[in-house]
């Protein structure tokens, strides 16, 4: 049986691995014993970064319709819409701005629960 050589260019490549591995253990890892009895240690999965980008956009979403509702049960309907209105007659930018400010049934269910508290 022909002994292997350890060369240099082996030593790096194991250098290297263990390298990468103790650095995604910064992260957190989970060790198990496995059927031989040798302790092994796995670094722990990192989470995906577009769970974050999901719960930002619906933070957004949850802040802009709370902002319409608040504004709606402050001002009253009469004053929303004609304020509304006049966003209607502007610029390309106000128009946009007053497709999204339009009161929606999302926006009417949120006003019904905390019209009380405002008024």
């Amino acid at each position: 049986m022909p002994a292997t050589v350890e060369t240099h260019d082996h030593f790096e490549k194991r250098l290297k691995m263990l390298g990468k591995k103790h650095s995604s253990m910064t992260h957190g890892y989970s060790t198990k014993v496995g059927k031989d009895g040798l302790i092994v240690a796995k670094p722990r999965r990192r989470r995906v970064r577009g769970v974050s980008a999901v719960r930002l956009l619906l933070l957004v979403a949850v802040g802009f319709f709370g902002f319409k509702a608040f504004t709606l049960a402050a001002v009253g309907p009469i004053t929303y819409n004609e304020r509304v209105a006049k966003l209607e007659s502007g610029t390309i930018i106000e128009k946009v701005g007053a497709k999204a400010l339009k009161i929606d049934p999302v926006t009417e269910a949120v006003v019904g629960s905390i019209s009380p508290v405002v008024r």
